[in-house]
């Protein structure tokens, strides 16, 4: 039986590659269109409330509030007003990526140690070279962290994106759900979809580690793992 599931999802992955990959890349096109409409937002506004911090926590309540509504039901109030399809799905991951973005970039901008600002500053700098040449340099490790967790949430809030007409790789797995027999079509949507979120976590946690100015590849001392 695990045999012949394996043989007939080979094939049915061979004989139809150009529509899958199609919808693989749907699928992510929108997940990374919602994350980088989010960062064009939220790094902004992460900058100003590190600038600010008296907003910081009205600005991150509001992008809390925001990620408690249940994504199904996010996609349903969007839809009334944006209609159906792909452009509905991208806002729904636009406002669900606002969180982790504005979070971690106001968090890294903060954490820069006072004293390396302050060096800076009395090296005659402006406050916009500081930010530019400091501050986001070292905090560009935590914002690729939030872009990171932004998109492992894309990918899953994107798959939800079938029910109101966009192409996403569910299409199969509802397909699956209708069919008799529709073990194959279920695996052929889920397994892209989990790869998808698997390979974007990995790669961007591994450009997290390389960008972390306290990261140091040589030192072999058992480090703390950070939760994120």
């Amino acid at each position: 039986m695990g045999e012949n599931l394996i043989v007939e999802l080979f094939n049915y992955f061979t004989n139809n590659f150009p529509y899958l990959f199609r919808l693989f890349m749907d699928h992510l096109l929108m997940s990374l269109y919602g994350v980088l409409f989010a960062a064009i937002v939220g790094v902004p506004i992460g900058i100003f409330i590190a600038r600010y911090s008296k907003l910081s926590g009205v600005v991150i309540t509001i992008a809390n509030i925001i990620q408690t509504i249940p994504a199904l039901a996010m996609i349903a109030i969007l839809m009334l007003v944006m209609g159906l399809g792909t452009n509905t799905v991208i806002m729904t991951v636009f406002l669900y990526a606002l969180l982790p973005i504005i979070k971690n970039t106001y968090t890294g901008i903060t954490n820069v140690d006072k004293n390396i600002t302050d060096a800076g500053k009395s090296m005659g700098m402006t406050s916009n070279q500081v930010l530019r040449l400091i501050e986001l340099p070292l905090a560009l490790s935590v914002i690729i962290g939030g872009f990171r967790i932004a998109l492992v949430v894309a990918i899953g809030v994107v798959a939800i994106g079938s029910f109101i007409g966009a192409p996403t790789l569910t299409d199969l797995i509802i397909r699956g759900t209708n069919a008799t027999e529709g073990t194959v079509y279920i695996l052929a949507g889920a397994i892209p979809i989990a790869l998808i979120a698997i390979i974007i976590d990995f790669g961007l946690r591994f450009l997290e580690r390389k960008l972390d100015p306290t990261h140091n590849p040589d030192d072999q001392t058992p480090k703390a793992q950070s939760v994120n």
